[in-house]
């Protein structure tokens, strides 16, 4: 594996995201001297925290799965992650609705998921199932230390015995034809492909092997942070300076010093100079490049994933038929993936992500009060409306969600927000994302692991990239990996392996002792 070389004493790590914190504390471990800066005046980056009224929201992801990865850095420095965060597994991980009327509960425990399929679709479909999470599991064991958990020097290096693997499982094959050989219910393919969504990629187009992320939603686990997901990345913070980690907050980096092929110091807009050994980077792309003075070539341009529109919405009531996390299909789908992903319209019948925090949380609302997010996924700004475009269309879009909400049984939504922010494409643009997609860059076959853009930059000895742009990519347990990675950049020390997590194992799901994070 190529490192950093030279000295590497003290680390600046610009970006205190959930990759950024990550890399900050498997540093720590390895004795290095870390300053992280950050640019807001706190942690997050994507997984952010913000305040309507009397509600708590989390800006950013909803769904933890694989919180292991997250105990990893904690561990790192002799922590613990059930130390600081209070983990709530859910139960049913995902509620399914469907156009017809029909609703399914998504667990990820086997017995009681097969014993819901059998319900919902008969004993054949539920013998599927079984097929299908047996096959899920061998797939995440050919990728996980091999193809996601991996710094990836050269193309040669998938020249392994589980490339072969890889293939034998189908990997390689379509996404939507594998699930296909397991289940016919097209409901369940659907519950079992849509993940490819996270990925950037139609499943009618996306590698099989991408349903290692249904893998994480549907087999190993979902869970919910006390205090929103927010808490992680604060606990992650409150120990990286219990563990010596110089922490600046509002501190925006302008550029970077160098000379003979490293950087000596990193600049700030106030016009502090910070000296540092190295500097991993956990920016967006368009930024980290910006600061290096160039991006790396590439034979064709990178392409991103779609963006989405989130509404948060504070309520004055909820509705039972809504668990944690719930989604809602549309009746269409291969045309609701070209439209997001090829023609660029806005989606005629959406699927929606809708997500209720105070489920297992009343604190993140006033008394009697609850906390909605919906999400309704989008064309990029590449593919669909200019971000100017999001200023006149944002409103009427939010009126169109807010009546299409009501048509899926949440009678009275409307009538019922006290508080709200809506978050469009224009507002991905102004905080940094290319494309206006907060999704970064798509995990097509080109832009997949040693395809990737690299963590190691070109004609710099000393830089190292994190985050979800560069290996091994989009979503919480990847960017917690991405930080590890980089960490192992520069330490040149062997990271160790995310552990195979199989269905049984969970963490605990209270925190003990005095130490316990409040994130409120």
């Amino acid at each position: 594996m190529r490192t950093v070389t030279g000295p590497t004493d003290h680390v600046v790590v610009v970006g205190a995201g959930l990759s950024g914190l990550a890399c900050a504390l498997h540093l720590l471990g390895d004795g290095r001297r870390v300053t992280l800066v950050e640019r807001d005046a706190g942690p997050g980056g994507r997984a952010g925290r913000a305040r309507l009224g009397d509600y708590l929201v989390d800006t950013g992801p909803t769904v933890l799965t694989m919180p292991h990865l997250a105990d990893e850095a904690f561990a790192a420095v002799g922590e613990s992650l059930e130390r600081h965060v209070e983990l709530v597994p859910l139960h049913p991980a995902y509620r399914a609705g469907f156009a017809d009327g029909t609703s399914l509960d998504v667990h990820t425990d086997g017995d009681a998921m097969e014993a819901e399929v059998r319900r919902f679709a008969g004993p054949a479909e539920a013998a599927g199932y079984r097929r299908l999470r047996e096959w899920l599991e061998r797939l995440y064991r050919a990728q996980m230390r091999r193809f996601i958990d991996t710094n990836f020097d050269s193309p040669l290096q998938l020249a392994h015995p589980d490339l072969a693997r890889l293939a034998a499982l189908g990997g390689f094959g379509r996404l939507d034809g594998r699930i296909g050989r397991f289940l016919s219910d097209a409901r369940l393919r659907r519950v079992f492909s849509f993940q490819a969504l996270y990925a950037g990629v139609a499943p009618a187009r996306a590698l099989a092997a991408y349903a290692v992320i249904a893998y994480m939603d549907t087999v190993a686990g979902v869970w919910f942070p006390k205090g929103g997901m927010h808490a992680l990345p604060r606990a992650m913070a409150d120990v990286a300076a219990d563990a010596g980690a110089e922490l600046r907050w509002s501190a925006e980096v302008s550029a970077l010093e160098r000379s003979a092929g490293r950087v000596r110091a990193v600049r700030l807009a106030s016009g502090e100079r910070i000296p540092c050994d190295a500097v991993v980077l956990t920016c967006e792309l368009p930024a980290a490049h910006r600061l290096l003075g160039r991006a790396p070539r590439r034979p064709v341009r990178l392409r991103h994933s779609p963006s989405a529109v989130v509404l948060h919405a504070g309520t004055d009531r909820t509705w039972p038929h809504l668990a944690h996390h719930t989604l809602s299909f549309g009746a269409a789908w291969e045309r609701t993936f070209d439209e997001l992903t090829r023609s660029g319209r806005l989606m005629s019948d959406p699927s929606l992500l809708i997500t209720r925090p105070t489920t297992h949380d009343a604190s993140l609302a006033p008394p009697g009060r609850h906390l909605h997010y919906v999400l309704a996924p989008c064309p990029n700004t590449a593919v669909g409306p200019s971000a100017a475009a999001w200023r006149d269309l944002g409103p009427r879009y939010r009126d169109s969600l807010l009546a299409e909400l009501e048509r899926r049984g949440l009678d009275g939504f409307a009538d019922s927000v006290e508080e709200e922010l809506l978050v469009t494409p224009l507002d991905w643009t102004a905080q940094g994302h290319a494309a206006g997609s907060p999704f970064s860059v798509s995990h097509t076959f080109a832009q997949t692991g040693p395809f990737r853009p690299r963590n190691l930059v070109r004609g710099l000895d000393n830089v190292v990239l994190a985050g979800c742009g560069t290996t091994p990519g989009v979503g919480v347990p990847t960017v917690l990996i991405s930080g590890k990675l980089a960490a192992a950049r520069v330490t040149g020390g062997r990271t160790r392996p995310a552990r195979t997590v199989r269905p049984a194992d969970r963490l605990p799901s209270t925190p003990t002792g005095a130490g316990a994070h409040d994130p409120s």
